[in-house]
């Protein structure tokens, strides 16, 4: 599954990346976690309001165990998301009429960042945040479009130990 480039892309992210970010992508293919890091922050910074740099860019410091800076990079994200996609900045005001969060683009993307905010406050040993999200998730997506029942399966799963 390639998220940048493929219909996965299409369908999150609702449009196409520009060439500029492409290259940075690339870049920081096959390259040491530095080159990694500084290519997807050259983009995150270089082109603001695009969206697929953040998610590559969260799921990166997510996977290498920096929750904190996946945390913040994905709030960021949410943040332009928010923007593009006129609905308000503060995630717990949110309502399932402010958006279709079914199509693709901004709000969509919205909404798996979300979904990627709750999955970090589970690492983060941070249930009562996880749970919050969740609630939201399972308000704005009832039929779990974004797969959020992963999260919540883990998430019970951390409670019980």
């Amino acid at each position: 599954m390639n998220l940048i480039t493929g219909i996965e892309s299409t369908d999150l992210f609702g449009g196409n990346v520009p060439a500029a970010v492409l290259q940075l992508i690339d870049t920081a293919r096959g390259g040491d976690d530095e080159d990694v890091a500084a290519a997807l922050w050259t983009a995150v910074l270089t082109y603001p309001r695009c969206l697929p740099p953040y998610y590559l860019l969260y799921k990166f410091h997510a996977n290498r165990g920096e929750l904190g800076e996946a945390q913040e990079v994905a709030t960021k994200a949410l943040a332009v998301a928010a923007r593009q996609a006129s609905i308000d900045s503060n995630w717990c005001a949110v309502q399932p009429g402010d958006a279709d969060f079914t199509i693709p683009g901004p709000s969509r993307f919205w909404l798996f960042t979300l979904k990627a905010l709750a999955f970090i406050s589970v690492r983060r040993g941070n249930r009562a945040v996880a749970l919050k999200l969740i609630a939201k998730l399972r308000k704005l997506d009832p039929t779990d479009c974004v797969g959020f029942d992963v999260v919540e399966a883990l998430l019970t799963q951390s409670g019980s130990r």
